[in-house]
């Protein structure tokens, strides 16, 4: 049955102080984590795209960060769509003429079959043209995760199974950033994944 990413489900994981997934200082420090880490590699940050975006919390953060940068959320929520004017589409298949700098994907692959993941995964790299954001619930998580908080309703894949994906279009550099392949910018063999 295909998840509904309605109001309700907003509410608990992103609204509610008690189920929340993430706090909205979380988000801040987030944003703050990779503008810093961009800014440290001297990526130049001109367009963002944030797939799967919410209620935009990160991408606000990241609009403060970068005020210059041309911002953009998707969603797949229509609840979402119509309340903050995101463009509907999925990480699976939206597309833009332009690649972004700065692309986000927050909570989303964890909802999509294997086959979907992987088409996400190749979409996003033809979306980035530098750099990616990924975050994703995986099996080696669950010991760490709070329930509470998590939406335990997603399809669980071991770290290997995105790293298998990912690592064909992007480089590991810490903490959910990723820099696409061929590297551009000087990263120390040390701090990649």
């Amino acid at each position: 049955m295909p998840h509904t990413f309605d109001e309700a489900y907003y509410h608990r994981f992103y609204g509610d102080p008690r189920t929340r997934a993430a706090s909205p200082a979380e988000q801040q420090r987030q944003a703050r984590f990779i503008a810093t880490y961009l800014r440290y590699l001297q990526v130049p940050v001109e367009r963002i795209l944030d797939v799967g975006c919410g209620l935009g919390r990160l991408l606000r953060q990241l609009e403060k960060a970068f005020p210059r940068a041309e911002c953009m959320g998707v969603e797949v929520s229509s609840y979402l769509c119509d309340t903050y004017g995101w463009q509907c589409g999925d990480a699976q298949t939206y597309s833009d003429e332009r690649p972004f700098d700065l692309v986000i994907c927050s909570d989303v692959l964890g909802y999509l079959n294997k086959s979907d993941c992987a088409r996400a995964v190749r979409n996003l790299s033809r979306l980035s043209r530098a750099a990616l954001y990924l975050n994703v619930l995986t099996t080696e998580d669950l010991d760490i995760c709070d329930p509470q908080h998590t939406d335990m309703n997603q399809k669980l894949r071991p770290v290997a199974w995105y790293r298998n994906h990912i690592d064909r279009h992007f480089v590991s550099v810490g903490g959910g950033l990723f820099m696409k392949k061929p590297l551009e910018y000087p990263v120390w063999h040390i701090e990649r994944g």
